[in-house]
């Protein structure tokens, strides 16, 4: 996460000028461990896959997704710190241990967001879970009516393009929404022609789709952020505190976070409102729209233009 915030402009200064936990962010994926970087900002959590009342992640997907959100980097001394360090964190596990879930795992969790959106102040809704076309058109397109409900209640609702790419119209249905901020991966030339980048299986758009996505993109390969596995104290040390994960599972909560972190700063602007400062302050990478949609995050720019 270090070089990431570098390459998406996320300055330390306008990380440190910004206190407020009033902002809380709900991730939908296999859960979340006990971690340092967390603190006590997990402030909600519920599964819906295996009915436990106490939170966990017998994947470390969700943990690791969580980390890239709003991780404070405590166990790294600040360099592998998400976007959004302080923001507040409310947790539904949709999917298993396998990464997998339901349709009906993931309608409850949705419902279990707009339901508490109020109390606990979500403003903004991670969605890393790139699917593919499921059988059951009409429950998906249940799915897709429930995000975009949770878009007309006010929150950002983030979602990943998937990693069925790089052939055309390969975007995941669940970021086939017009009004969801669709996120596919891109290193903007970062690890140079290497071949086993994210960028060339993420998601991509169609020409003939009525509206163009993804919406934009950000880094995915290789990105460090919190190991469920982590284990020790801060005077002895901790031990596996860090995993390395690529997708644009990793893509998604960089934008989810930069969108909470500019909620904390312009806590008056709404979702569309946030939608378009972040689209049109995107530093285009020059690749074709299907794969880069409006360009990079450039929360810098963004941030500035608030």
């Amino acid at each position: 996460m270090n070089r990431v915030r570098k390459q998406v402009g996320c300055r330390e200064n306008l990380q440190r000028d910004i206190a407020t936990e009033d902002i809380s962010v709900a991730i939908l994926d296999t859960g979340i461990g006990r971690h340092p970087d967390f603190g006590n900002r997990l402030i909600a959590f519920s599964d819906f896959v295996n009915g436990r009342p106490g939170c966990y992640d017998d994947s470390g997907h969700g943990t690791h997704v969580a980390g890239c959100v709003g991780g404070s980097g405590y166990a790294s001394r600040g360099m592998y710190r998400g976007m959004a360090p302080v923001c507040r964190l409310c947790v539904g596990k949709v999917l298993d241990r396998n990464g997998e879930g339901s349709v009906e795992s993931m309608y409850k969790g949705l419902l279990w967001v707009l339901n508490n959106r109020l109390r606990y102040q979500i403003r903004v809704l991670n969605v890393s879970l790139g699917i593919g076309a499921s059988g059951d058109k009409e429950r998906m397109e249940e799915l897709v009516g429930l995000l975009d409900a949770a878009w007309e209640q006010g929150i950002v609702v983030v979602c990943a393009a998937g990693n069925n790419g790089p052939a055309e119209g390969t975007i995941s249905p669940l970021g086939s929404s017009r009004k969801v901020i669709t996120v596919g991966c891109h290193e903007g030339g970062y690890f140079g022609a290497r071949r086993d980048l994210c960028e060339n299986y993420s998601g991509r758009g169609s020409s003939d789709m009525l509206y163009r996505k993804p919406d934009v993109v950000a880094p995915g390969t290789d990105i460090i952020s919190c190991n469920v596995q982590c284990r020790g104290s801060n005077r002895a040390g901790f031990r596996n505190a860090y995993a390395k994960k690529s997708g644009t599972s990793m893509s998604t909560p960089i934008i989810s976070g930069a969108a909470a972190l500019f909620l904390q700063k312009y806590p008056y602007m709404n979702n569309e409102q946030v939608k378009r400062k972040m689209i049109y302050s995107a530093r285009d990478l020059g690749d074709v729209w299907s794969k880069q949609g409006w360009g990079m995050l450039n929360l810098e720019e963004m941030c500035t233009s608030g």
